[in-house]
């Protein structure tokens, strides 16, 4: 089963997504911050993360910054979740590498959905013809 992280301070858009991608047949693991996060995918060793820039503790580039130096975090899916620009968001993450950005405000939890798919299909970690179960 593939596995998603999602690393988001504001509680209730959390469980929206994390609703949205179980009922879609995902595994997923939910991080208020960005320590939290860091040890929610060393245990969990997602397929992707669902990562939001400007949490308490320590914020995404920073989270991203030590998941890039990790084996399993090498290569590991990230979408970025902001509400900045996307010149913004860039700038923010500094050179850390990171594979989608949606910006919370834009985005229902469906459209989250999609992107996680349409990027698991694209770097085959999911067949081109899976569909979600809800």
């Amino acid at each position: 089963m593939v596995k998603i992280a999602i690393i988001e301070d504001e509680a209730a858009i959390a469980a929206m997504y994390e609703t949205e991608l179980q009922n879609a047949g995902f595994e997923v693991g939910v991080a208020s911050n960005g320590k939290l996060g860091l040890e929610l995918c060393e245990k969990l060793k997602p397929d992707l993360v669902l990562l939001d820039i400007m949490m308490p503790e320590m914020d995404g580039k920073q989270m991203l910054e030590k998941m890039r130096t990790t084996e399993w975090g090498k290569h590991t899916l990230v979408i970025v979740l902001t509400n900045l620009g996307q010149h913004e968001a860039q700038m923010s993450m500094g050179d850390n590498k990171f594979d989608g950005y949606a910006v919370k405000a834009y985005y229902t939890p469906k459209q989250i959905r999609d992107r996680v798919v349409e990027l698991l299909k694209e770097n085959d970690k999911l067949p081109k013809e899976w569909t979600p179960k809800s």
